[in-house]
Order: structure tokens, then sequence, then C-alpha cells
């Protein structure tokens, strides 16, 4: 980002997002939280059903297939924004996920990343929806839109200054570090949100 030079390899070929697109549901709930939607200090109750996009009916997801599961324990109970936001990005929780996606709305993410010029990431759902899963209907993204949103987060421009700098916060402590990070010398900081669940 200093020099201005790039290695493009592959870069818009579109692929399975898997849980890159937290990272888009993370940009999107601080613009609504920056647009006065609500606030990031808000409570939500964390719930464990949710609606399939092709024919709207129920399912749950198993703390089993989740890397994160004491949220599961607290299913009934309020939780703030930031700290579902903070388990989405740093243990890759699909119930946070899915609890925040349904707060801010897929179709909004969308347009968000439109607007950035992220033409080709593409969020569709939540997390291990099944139904649309079978029938192919998936989140994609490119690595160059990846390249672009983590390059406005980091540029302060994603949102806002101030939203971008505590999307920051967030993203070092990301607890799954053995791919991408692992090796990189020590002193690199790495704010990078990795592929989790293919579903």
């Amino acid at each position: 980002m200093t020099s201005g030079e790039e290695i493009l390899i592959n870069e818009k070929i579109s692929f399975h997002t898997a849980s890159t697109m937290k990272t888009p549901v993370l940009i999107e709930a601080y613009k609504q939280a920056s647009a006065d939607k609500f606030s990031i200090d808000d409570s939500l109750i964390v719930k464990n059903e949710f609606k399939s996009i092709v024919d709207e009916s129920p399912y749950s997801l198993d703390s089993n297939d989740d890397s994160e599961t004491e949220l599961y324990t607290k299913v009934g109970r309020k939780l703030k924004i930031y700290d579902l936001l903070y388990l989405m990005i740093i243990q890759s929780s699909n119930l946070a996920t899915n609890i925040v996606i349904d707060l801010v709305g897929a179709q909004n993410t969308n347009k968000t990343m439109r607007e950035m010029g992220a033409n080709d990431i593409q969020i569709l759902r939540g997390v291990e929806d099944t139904k649309a899963f079978r029938k192919g209907l998936n989140n994609t993204t490119t690595a160059y839109d990846q390249m672009l949103i983590f390059s406005k987060i980091a540029e302060g421009i994603a949102v806002d200054k101030q939203s971008s700098d505590a999307m920051i916060k967030i993203l070092p402590d990301q607890k799954f570090n053995d791919k991408i990070p692992a090796k990189l010398p020590k002193n690199v900081n790495l704010p990078i949100k990795q592929v989790g669940s293919p579903v």
C-alpha cells in the first residue's frame, strides 16, 4: 500500500467465500451503526433459529460444526452487538454471524460492497443454510475484492475513520493463525480473516 505496487494472480476468479464473508458483514454493521440505525453497544437476544433463503423454512446451527461453542450456551440471553461482532471475527463464530446478518441484512451488505467497488463479492445468506448450499446459492468473492475491502479498512475509508479504526482493533485478535500468519515474520501485523467453514 505504501509503494502502490501490485502482484495480481487469478485475482478475478470467483470462489466460495467460506468465512471471509464475515468481513463484509463486519463493515456493514459498522456502516449501519455510523448511520445511527443502532449502537454497537446495543444488545441483541442470542437466538439459534434462522430462515433458509430457499423457502424461509427454519434451521438451526449445530455447535459441533462451529469453531466457537460458548455462544450456544447463551441462547435466550442478551449480548452486545460488539461482542457478537468480536466472536464472528476472532473465533469465526457462525452463530454470531447469522445473528448479525439477520440484523443488518445480506442485501444491504451487498449494496455496501458495490459502493466500495467490490463488484464481485456476493453475500446471499448466513452460514449453514444447507438447502441454499445444495441449490448452489452460495456466498462468493474474489481475491481482488478481498484485497480491496481490506485496503479500504487500512486507509480508514471503510465507512469512516472511526469505524475503520474500530475494525482494525478487532481483526488482529484472530485466534486461528495456522495458515496465512504462520509463514510470516512475527513482527508483521496481520489483521486478516481466514477461511473457515465451506457451508
